[in-house]
């Protein structure tokens, strides 16, 4: 993006928050309104907050944390599992860029400068720890659902589990690790 006048690279990220916004917003309206609509009818208030407090709490967790959860040391587990695929229909991922290049020829979503990678880097731990909470609340709702013998609504929220949180923390994690190899590459 260096080849870009100041007036360009505003362009480019307003244009590219509008395409990211289209990913997050159909993703969240496909999997948090089925959740939503369980809690509202079927999630007592004070169970509510319990669950919504202990859900919060691996906010907190250090990095090390997240690097202990990772699957794996290469990308290989990744591409076996779908994580590609799911890249391809996430904010930033293949189609956007592709959108984006096809309006400016030059751009790239990295920018492979130690700086740049230590951004995305530190980006993919703050994704990791919101899907990872995310993940934690809707994992209790099943566990209620269960409890309380809607086991329909476990299964649905089971499923939007595995899309809205799973795949997105292996993404990150996918990312992760090809960001690292990269820069290892680029300082050796």
């Amino acid at each position: 993006m260096s080849s870009y006048t100041g007036t360009d690279v505003l362009r480019i990220k307003k244009l590219l928050n509008w395409y990211n916004m289209i990913p997050n917003v159909v993703w969240s309206v496909v999997n948090l309104v089925p959740i939503s609509i369980y809690c509202y009818n079927h999630v007592d208030h004070r169970s509510l907050y319990i669950v919504i407090a202990l859900s919060i709490v691996p906010g907190f967790f250090p990095h090390s944390f997240y690097d202990g959860m990772q699957i794996g040391r290469t990308p290989r587990i990744y591409r076996r599992l779908g994580v590609t695929f799911v890249n391809k229909l996430a904010q930033n991922g293949t189609i956007i860029n592709r959108l984006m290049r096809k309006r400016f020829p030059g751009y790239k979503m990295i920018v492979y400068q130690r700086s740049s990678i230590n951004k995305l880097l530190q980006q993919t731990y703050m994704f990791e720890k919101f899907h990872f909470i995310m993940f934690v609340f809707f994992s209790l709702i099943t566990l209620y659902a269960m409890v309380n013998k809607h086991f329909w609504w476990a299964v649905i929220i089971s499923i939007t589990n595995l899309f809205y949180n799973i795949y997105p923390n292996l993404l990150q994690q996918y990312i992760r690790l090809k960001l690292r190899l990269h820069k290892n590459q680029t300082t050796n």
